[in-house]
């Protein structure tokens, strides 16, 4: 496996990889993807390459972490090949479902190991695309990938579509093939929740409406305090704690959007009703100890160490560790013992919690996909 990384904050004149990438991931400011014609320019440089990317809150480079930059990184496999799908949400009127079923009926399914996805980070409903993906996805094959971000803005996102375009409101996937190529992921949190289990009174799909039969909108302002004023942002910091049943772990959700009409939380992943959730808040060190903990569950899956790591971290993360952000990406480069690392901070994360279950949507996560040839 061949691998080269570059990062840039405006557009260069030549990308200059000493070998042919086979698969380039561009991970990088929505603004700066969008005017410096990066994809565009590789896709000519680079015809065969195949791409995948996303605009972010934030990028990730090997142990570094960045804003305001475009981050490079082209794979050449000696052994792996790779195939694409996309799907434009305008074309399937914006069913996350159906998103996620075309996007794997393309994939050829004959020997398919792994599928890497990147998704618009507000026009879909994440719980949706992964169950899509997972009713169509052969046995033994796995998901990771995540939501594509906007900073804090919440305004747009974009991702990189295989050929290199530019799109807004899409879905794209990334299908790896090959005998010799061994996948690790892992998922973890570190968020405490506090507070009584309240119950979800009313809801559809990923709005949440009532909870303990109060509006959803007026109960999260209580407990937010002066922080109201500033939602749906703030919300990053203080996500719900939801389980459905006894028998499944919680997950994280994290509000994308708010109604002051119908006093209503859009998430980026479905909140049944009949569900319980519990307000969660920040701890630094159980962050980073996450971060540490889901290296430890993607290192497991790989006879030695790996070569590659993508890494999706929740917006949210970023926002409460601030100065501190960095320590969770080099804890985690150091428990995969220093590979080419890229990545970036999320809408939402997309991975199995552990090896014997399948992917979901998680929020506030760190979630890291491992490679080795």
């Amino acid at each position: 496996m061949q691998i080269e990384q570059f990062i840039y904050s405006d557009s260069p004149s030549e990308i200059p990889f000493s070998f042919s990438p086979q698969l380039l991931f561009i991970f990088g400011d929505r603004e700066l993807l969008e005017t410096t014609g990066i994809s565009h320019q590789l896709a000519l440089q680079y015809p065969d390459a195949v791409f995948s990317g996303c605009s972010t809150a934030g990028e990730i480079a090997n142990e570094s972490v960045r804003e305001h930059t475009i981050i490079v990184t082209g794979i050449a496999f000696d052994d792996v090949s790779v195939k694409s799908s996309k799907i434009s949400l305008e074309d399937i009127d914006f069913d996350s479902s159906e998103a996620g079923k075309q996007l794997v009926s393309q994939l050829p399914a004959k020997g398919l190991k792994h599928v890497f996805v990147v998704s618009d980070g507000l026009k879909v409903n994440g719980t949706d695309l992964v169950k899509g993906m997972t009713e169509g996805l052969t046995d033994g094959a796995t998901i990771t990938g995540g939501l594509a971000g906007d900073g804090s803005h919440f305004a747009r996102t974009i991702i990189i579509e295989p050929d290199g375009k530019v799109a807004t409101e899409s879905v794209a996937a990334i299908g790896f093939y090959g005998e010799k190529l061994s996948i690790g992921y892992g998922s973890r949190g570190g968020w405490d929740s506090f507070g009584l289990d309240r119950r979800v009174t009313r809801s559809k799909d990923n709005i949440l409406y009532e909870i303990d039969g109060e509006p959803a909108l007026d109960l999260y302002k209580s407990f937010l305090g002066d922080k109201a004023k500033e939602l749906p942002a703030s919300g990053l910091l203080f996500p719900l704690s939801m389980r459905d049943n006894e028998d499944r772990a919680p997950v994280v959700r994290t509000i994308l959007g708010i109604n002051e009409d119908e006093k209503s939380l859009t998430f980026a992943g479905d909140i049944p009703e009949g569900s319980f959730v519990r307000l969660m808040k920040a701890n630094n060190d159980r962050l980073i100890n996450g971060a540490e903990e889901a290296a430890q569950e993607a290192a497991r899956a790989l006879d030695s160490h790996a070569e590659f790591a993508i890494l999706v971290s929740c917006v949210g993360r970023k926002l409460v560790l601030k100065q501190m952000v960095e320590e969770e990406v080099e804890s985690v480069s150091e428990v995969l013992e220093g590979p080419v690392m890229t990545g970036f901070y999320s809408y939402g994360e997309l991975a199995p919690f552990n090896r014997d279950s399948l992917c979901e949507l998680h929020n506030q996560t760190m979630t890291i996909t491992t490679f080795r040839e």
